[in-house]
């Protein structure tokens, strides 16, 4: 069970193509992001370089935008990289706004894989993600417990 953000940060950055020795970058023209490394994006960062992001300042923003704003310390174990991974892929909002509700791991995933299925129903381009987006509901199912 991943519960340290240190732990949990290195399970995010390999989920998001960037683990060690690796730099993450994409800019894929379906993704409404734009460009990415390390999971960052240049919509949620306009004001930054993403090109040359290092891996030591995407750490940085993970745990100043996301960890410290969830609480993420003081979430339950078993769901502490569930939201993370929420937050991370889906905005601090929605994460914790799928909170209440979810009685543990399995129903918080399940109503993320509902929220993944109303995106794909509102940007039907976005249909070619959703595989994706199951499939790291798995893998994060896996390294919670």
């Amino acid at each position: 069970m991943l519960t340290s953000f240190d732990a949990c940060i290195e399970f995010e950055l390999a989920r998001e193509g960037a683990p060690p020795g690796k730099d993450g970058y994409v800019n894929d023209p379906r993704d409404a992001g734009g460009e990415t490394k390390f999971g960052i994006s240049k919509a949620a960062y306009p004001a930054l370089d993403i090109k040359s992001l290092t891996r030591e300042q995407a750490i940085e923003i993970y745990r100043r935008d996301y960890w410290s704003p969830l609480g993420a310390a003081a979430i339950a174990a078993p769901l502490r990289l569930a939201v993370l991974d929420c937050a991370i892929n889906c905005g601090v909002g929605r994460a914790k706004a799928l909170l209440p509700g979810t009685g543990d791991l399995d129903d918080y995933l399940w109503a993320r894989a509902a929220y993944y299925r109303q995106i794909v129903q509102k940007r039907p381009k976005n249909l070619a993600f959703l595989p994706g987006w199951l499939r790291r509901l798995e893998l994060v199912r896996a390294a919670s417990r």
